[in-house]
């Protein structure tokens, strides 16, 4: 009875997660085009959460296409058909692995610390300060950041894909002698526009998620420092929860609207 208890209080504050979450973005899309505009917050954000991730997505965009083609390679050795091996390492890594992973990588480190700083500056009642001189935390705290992370995320998408096929390209290297060159002519054969569009525009709703989950979370922390521990972790299990659930049907749906 115990666990079905903690199941039954668990799944009930997530689905009142969820609802306060669609209300924040409903407020969010109100505010969002009302002016004025702050523009430096929006860049400093996007070089505080985007550009300081690059190391990590760097690495971990190296090791995805290292991996996938010492992987794929055997499996397509056995058909006789190592030549397409570059480029199912690039139609891998673009239309799927390339925007989810670096969407989880991005919700680990960004979610948590966007959690975190809203969840301090509530607990110690730094926004409270802001709305008694008369400044809009909600405008001037939220909406800069989930602008930055809807607009940067997809920029690191485009990157770690490129990075993922450069090591992609060392795998092949590793078991055939095949120029870059040639390498990427294969990728090109094989590539389309459809390719694209299945894979960059969905990063722009991850980082949306990423954004407004940590900025809920913490612009709404309760019960002091435990509240913001609580705040920063859970940011980073519900976007994660929430970018899987939501490209299940962006694929789905995109290959109704762009069948083979």
């Amino acid at each position: 009875m115990k666990i079905i208890s903690i199941i039954t209080e668990s799944t009930n504050r997530f689905f009142e997660t969820i609802g306060g979450l669609m209300n924040f973005s409903i407020r969010f899309f109100a505010e969002v085009f009302r002016s004025p505009y702050e523009i430096e917050e929006i860049k400093k954000h996007m070089d505080e959460l985007g550009v300081k991730t690059l190391l990590i997505v760097s690495i971990t965009g190296f090791i995805i296409g290292l991996v996938l083609g010492m992987q794929t390679q055997p499996v397509l050795a056995r058909f006789g058909a190592e030549l397409f091996l570059p480029g199912t390492i690039a139609l891998s890594v673009i239309r799927e692995l390339g925007p989810v992973i670096t969407a989880l990588i991005f919700a680990g480190r960004v979610a948590s610390g966007i959690g975190a700083e809203l969840g301090s500056m509530r607990v110690t009642e730094q926004i409270d300060a802001m709305v008694v001189s008369a400044v809009d935390p909600f405008r001037f705290l939220v909406v800069t950041r989930v602008l930055a992370t809807t607009l940067m995320l997809p920029l690191l998408t485009i990157y770690v894909d490129f990075i993922a096929i450069i090591g992609g390209f060392v795998a092949v290297n590793i078991t055939q002698n095949m120029t870059f060159p040639y390498y990427i002519s294969l990728i090109l054969d094989v590539l389309t526009f459809t390719d694209f569009i299945q894979g960059i525009p969905k990063t722009f709703v991850f980082g949306f998620v990423i954004g407004i989950v940590g900025s809920y979370l913490g612009f709404n922390a309760t019960k002091g420092t435990e509240g913001v521990g609580r705040a920063s972790t859970t940011s980073v299990v519900i976007s994660s929860i929430l970018i899987i659930l939501i490209d299940m049907v962006i694929v789905r749906l995109t290959l109704m609207i762009f069948p083979e």
